[in-house]
């Protein structure tokens, strides 16, 4: 793919092109994933210094290490000497990372502390320790227990990054004196699938679930999805983030885990969380929304579902996902919320495998010479920007919009810096 032009968010007009090819992804490893801030963890993950997580930035497989200090370090999964991968354990505590080849031993903060028979090595003419530790990432940073991470030594601070999404990150993470958790253990599972396909579902696709997940609603909680076409229904886009709000359905994601309790629970909360973030906020805790923290970190507010599309080649993305709950939220509301998940968006679950099968179409479509000849439609919502006296950002009203979608790719194509050329025939 030479030719960039059919990538058009503010026309409303995207070339499909961009959901396969395999020099397309290699720019997106190096410019999307090789320069943002990603998300890598929650603080609760790792609570004690030596705990450690395994998970991905783009293609890099990384350790996320709680420091004798406290602080999180980064580690690329790498030994320097021949380039296996150091520690194969997806999550646990540790003195030492080790590897399996040649016994080189690791410090957590990366750095090389011995080797297996030292003496030959360490005589080797240009033999430093110091220049042979795991690579790490280029910033760590946190965001009231959210950890993110970036390879890039000259990005902006992850605050500044964020913005005025902060603003309604806060609404999910700042809700209660005592901050939140994951619930222990994670689903992972594989989607063939480009990444930005459930990314951009995620960032705002209102008009999908009244179709998709209607009949999965009926069968589950005896009534269908609720209209999202109403004028309480807003699109908020930040630096590529967004968030998709239906403020006529105050309980609307909550209900749809089908446990009386968590819908009691919220609404017990209510005068507190309005207290604490204001009568806005303590509304949009629970009500119908979604959103993506750009490039591929998105959830649920309400429902509890966490997740991130690791990218796995053009085709194809690693699913890892949580349940994100109130820490000091009794335990069987936690229970609930962890079966309401299993129940609608795990890998059995009923509305995750709805979306699945579509995601995977897309991709698998778009990778047919004459489909790719059509650009795909992004331009419902174009000219309904608004001002709101309270919401931040920028706020386009309707739930059924696109704004969010094509601030998500005008985002991309910034960060990608494609060359350009007249427009070709497609």
């Amino acid at each position: 793919m030479t030719d960039y032009t059919g990538i058009d968010p503010e026309g409303g007009r995207i070339d499909r092109r961009i959901f396969s090819g395999d020099e397309l992804y290699c720019r997106e490893v190096a410019r999307i994933f090789g320069r943002c801030w990603l998300f890598v963890a929650h603080e609760s993950q790792i609570p004690q210094p030596g705990d450690f997580i395994s998970t991905y930035m783009g293609e890099e497989n990384v350790l996320v290490v709680r420091q004798r200090d406290t602080s999180i370090a980064v580690l690329v999964n790498a030994c320097p000497h021949r380039g296996n991968r150091v520690c194969h354990a997806e999550v646990g505590r540790t003195r030492s990372f080790v590897c399996n080849y040649h016994g080189w031993s690791f410090g957590l903060d990366g750095q090389l502390k011995a080797v297996h028979e030292a003496p030959p090595i360490e005589r080797s003419p240009g033999f430093d320790k110091r220049r042979l530790g795991m690579p790490r990432a280029a910033a760590v940073s946190s965001y009231k227990g959210l950890v993110f991470a970036t390879f890039d030594p000259n990005a902006r601070p992850l605050e500044d990054e964020l913005g005025e999404f902060r603003w309604y990150l806060d609404i999910l993470l700042d809700n209660d004196p005592a901050g939140t958790e994951f619930l222990p253990g994670a689903f992972k599972n594989v989607m063939r699938c480009n990444w930005k396909v459930p990314a951009e579902n995620f960032i705002g696709d209102a008009l999908h679930a009244g179709w998709t997940h209607d009949s999965g609603a009926r069968a589950m909680l005896g009534k269908g999805v609720a209209p999202s076409d109403s004028p309480n229904t807003y699109q908020i886009n930040v630096n590529g983030h967004g968030w998709q709000v239906n403020l006529d359905y105050p309980l609307g994601n909550a209900a749809t885990l089908g446990d009386k309790r968590i819908v009691s629970y919220l609404r017990e909360r209510e005068a507190e969380v309005s207290q604490r973030l204001g009568p806005l906020r303590a509304r949009m805790l629970a009500a119908i929304s979604s959103a993506t923290i750009f490039p591929n970190l998105s959830f649920l507010p309400g429902q509890s579902t966490f997740r991130v599309w690791h990218p796995r080649g053009p085709h194809e993305i690693e699913l890892h996902s949580w349940v994100l709950v109130n820490r000091s939220a009794p335990q069987e509301i936690k229970d609930a919320y962890r079966k309401g998940v299993m129940m609608t968006f795990s890998p059995g679950g009923l509305f995750e495998m709805d979306d699945g099968e579509n995601w995977e179409f897309v991709t698998r479509v778009s990778r047919g010479g004459q489909a790719r000849r059509q650009p795909l439609y992004y331009g419902t919502g174009l000219g309904t920007e608004t001002r709101h006296p309270e919401l931040p950002g920028k706020v386009f009203n309707g739930a059924i919009n696109d704004a969010n979608q094509r601030a998500f790719y005008r985002r991309w194509l910034d960060l990608m810096d494609l060359p350009r050329s007249e427009p070709a025939p497609l």
